[in-house]
């Protein structure tokens, strides 16, 4: 049986969160720091998918 060569990056989804504009990192980290600044639950969403997003960056 040949080998058959498969381009794994195309068929692997994206980890980039969905819900985050697109956002240098600077502005990424400057959106972070504004959210974590005043303590509110309702924004803990937003945080994770900022981190989720500089931690793609950082991979």
């Amino acid at each position: 049986m040949p080998d058959i060569q498969i381009d794994r990056a195309q068929l692997a989804p994206s980890i980039l969160p969905a819900d985050i504009p697109e956002l240098s990192d600077d502005q990424c980290l400057a959106c972070l720091k504004r959210a974590v600044e005043t303590p509110d639950s309702a924004r803990l969403d937003e945080v994770a998918a900022l981190i989720g997003r500089l931690a793609v960056t950082i991979e």
